[in-house]
């Protein structure tokens, strides 16, 4: 089955930074466009960036300059690196991918900023 493992979330203070990362598994994760998203109290799900398969990437207005998104195909692996974060970002981080027309999500890696 479908397996996505996000890690590398904490707490950390405003300016600080961190890498999550994504392991998948049982998808063609080559192929694959893959997303991190975030869910912050009392706010919407929002997608942050993607990476597609040929590694061009987009991002959120709100991350541009700070985040970083990666992969590594022979580990499948997808990485977030994080840079200057703010208080306003705290959230629990998904890692997300469609294949096959079935939209699969990671359990969430929470992401505390806070002094």
């Amino acid at each position: 089955q479908v397996q996505l493992v996000e890690s590398g979330g904490g707490l950390v203070q405003p300016g600080g930074a961190l890498r999550l990362s994504c392991a998948a598994s049982g998808i063609i994760f080559k192929n694959a466009a893959m997303n991190w998203y975030r869910q912050g109290p009392g706010k919407q799900r929002e997608l942050v960036t993607t990476i597609t398969r040929g590694d061009p990437t987009n991002y959120a207005d709100s991350v541009k300059g700070r985040f970083t998104i990666s992969r590594d195909n022979a580990k499948n692996t997808v990485y977030l690196p994080m840079n200057s974060l703010k208080p306003e970002e705290p959230a629990v981080y998904y890692c997300n991918v469609i294949q096959w027309g079935q939209e699969y999500w990671g359990q969430g890696t929470q992401v505390t900023v806070s002094s």
